[in-house]
């Protein structure tokens, strides 16, 4: 069964232009056949008229009175009637006839004189079937011709009318998962414009869907941040307080737990902001090599605690159009993921460069790496795949794809698949702005 609608119509519209050249082409060579048999007739009936009229005289049988025709004129007077065929043929009534002469059938025209001779004009039924068949042939010939053109001509006209359904699908792969931006329907076909109703009708739905869930991430997390907040100042209101060591050991997962329920609130807070952001054209130009210089000075006590080797290997000036808190927090959660992988001794490295007319930020670490089957959902929401390290809530990659997508830029992920050498390259492209 075909389920493209373009092999359908092309399918459909064959089927009918070979059945209408078939039918027609059938019903031409029928016509042109018959109309060449009259034309013969109308031949034999001239030369008649001619003989008749005493143009061709003379007592005996005359051959090739049209030699292209093989047409004869046969004098009864002059011709043997030693055979069947001959007295027959002379029993015949005036007129058109079918006859046989010397074993071969032939289309004969009696006529009688005014003195009561009678001659007849006679052609074989093989040449004139001949003759006709080509005749009809050659008006047949252009009916096949133009079924091919006719063929080429369909594919065209149905590749071109479905060509805004083309561009209609490619505007949609190219927009962004959060860009509910209406499709314009003025400068589609008619035919479409129901269809694009439809899913501008769902693109509202869903942009509304959307609204609704970043409101509620946003007011859950900003009004759990208040008993949050007073658990920790009850936490910390503990310190002084001589507990037994079982009790201190029950107080540091309660602020173990406490540190990462406030910094999943945060997360989510920003999760929220960036998927609410301005659009690209109103953000400033922003320096991001000064951004990725402060974060990581920023980082470097904690590099230094975990016994990491923070440092650039590249570092350009590069200036991208953005909002520095959305820049920094982009280099933070990438730093703070290559910090939660990678081991003591460990080696992080950062690169920021322009290249054409990108900036890129390039940031490689020393730990395992991501498994084949997980790599490609590192930057979904609360994941934190098999090997999940440290007070990390599944949200910081996520929330760098945000922002690099409402920037207009692109991130990706990938093994470092060096020899000695394991860890993750991830590379972030954004449109570079001018100085």
């Amino acid at each position: 069964m075909i389920r493209s609608l373009r092999g359908r119509l092309f399918a459909g519209l064959t089927a009918v232009i070979l059945l209408t050249g078939i039918a027609g082409g059938l019903f031409a060579h029928r016509w042109a056949f018959n109309e060449a048999i009259e034309m013969q007739d109308s031949v034999l009936i001239q030369i008649a008229g001619l003989v008749q009229g005493g143009s061709f005289t003379g007592g005996r049988e005359l051959h090739g009175v049209d030699e292209d025709a093989e047409v004869w004129l046969i004098d009864q007077a002059a011709t043997p009637h030693s055979s069947d065929d001959e007295l027959k043929l002379w029993t015949l009534k005036d007129g058109l006839a079918l006859a046989t002469r010397k074993g071969q059938p032939i289309r004969v025209l009696l006529r009688t004189r005014a003195d009561g001779s009678r001659f007849a004009v006679a052609q074989r039924t093989s040449v004139r079937d001949e003759i006709a068949s080509d005749m009809a042939f050659r008006t047949v010939l252009p009916i096949a011709a133009l079924v091919p053109c006719l063929l080429l001509v369909t594919a065209i006209v149905i590749a071109r009318s479905l060509r805004p359904m083309v561009r209609l699908a490619d505007d949609l792969d190219r927009r962004r998962a959060d860009d509910m931006t209406p499709l314009p329907p003025m400068q589609m076909p008619s035919e479409l414009h129901p269809f694009i109703a439809s899913i501008n009708g769902l693109l509202q739905r869903v942009r509304l869907l959307m609204d609704q869930q970043r409101r509620f991430v946003a007011d859950a997390a900003h009004e759990l941040r208040t008993p949050i907040t007073a658990l920790s100042l009850q936490a910390e209101n503990l310190d002084p307080v001589d507990l037994p060591v079982a009790a201190r050991d029950r107080l540091a997962a309660l602020r173990q737990g406490i540190r990462r329920s406030r910094h999943l609130l945060d997360q989510l807070l920003a999760l929220a902001r960036y998927d609410a952001g301005a659009p690209e054209t109103a953000l400033p130009i922003v320096e991001l090599d000064s951004v990725a210089k402060e974060v990581v000075a920023d980082a470097l006590p904690e590099a230094v605690n975990r016994g990491a080797d923070l440092g650039f290997t590249r570092v350009e000036q590069t200036v991208v159009r953005g909002e520095a808190v959305m820049l920094a927090a982009v280099v933070r959660n990438l730093l703070d993921n290559a910090l939660r992988f990678s081991p003591r001794g460990g080696r992080i490295d950062v690169w920021v460069y322009g290249d054409g007319d990108k900036a890129i930020l390039r940031i490689e670490d020393a730990g395992p790496g991501v498994s084949s089957d997980e790599i490609g959902r590192i930057f979904e929401p609360f994941f934190r795949g098999q090997r999940p390290e440290g007070d990390g809530v599944g949200l910081g990659l996520s929330i760098v794809k945000r922002i690099v997508d409402r920037l207009g830029g692109s991130i990706e992920a990938a093994n470092i698949a060096e020899s000695g050498r394991t860890g993750l390259r991830v590379l972030v492209r954004l449109p570079a702005a001018a100085a």
